[in-house]
């Protein structure tokens, strides 16, 4: 059962980021794609604006294909890990914690979750478990 456990965190949180990435590379889910993340990511200090929203949608979509198969699990977990980190500091930080506030609440649980799969390993249903 821990498998099948860490099996849907994995693919859970994998499709999750999957998403995200999509959204801001390709504006896919409501997204604003390169050109409007963007502009945002310039709004709040993050230049060039449209770099910055290329590396963290390939950062978001690398690491959670990867989180979601478990392969390179340790990589996808830091990969996700520092998408949040980077998320707490430059957008929800300020807020507080409560995501009722806009606060980093989420993050933070999205940061455990992708620091402790990392640590523990992906389980047998994983790509690192057949592979290596």
């Amino acid at each position: 059962m821990i498998n099948l456990g860490l099996l849907i965190i994995r693919l859970v949180i994998g499709v999750l980021f999957i998403g995200h990435g999509s959204q801001k590379l390709f504006g896919w889910f409501g997204g604003y794609g390169i050109k409007g993340t963007g502009g945002w990511f310039e709004s709040i200090g993050m230049k060039p604006g449209a770099t910055m929203a290329l590396l963290a949608g390939l950062a978001e979509l690398l690491g959670g294909i990867l989180f979601a198969v478990g392969l390179l699990t340790p990589l996808a977990g830091i990969i996700i890990a520092g998408t949040m980190v980077i998320a707490i500091v430059k957008v929800h930080g300020p807020n507080g914690l409560w995501s009722t506030s806009n606060g980093y609440e989420y993050n933070l649980t999205l940061l455990a979750v992708a620091i402790g799969i990392a640590l523990i390993g992906p389980g047998q249903y994983a790509l690192d478990a057949i592979l290596f």
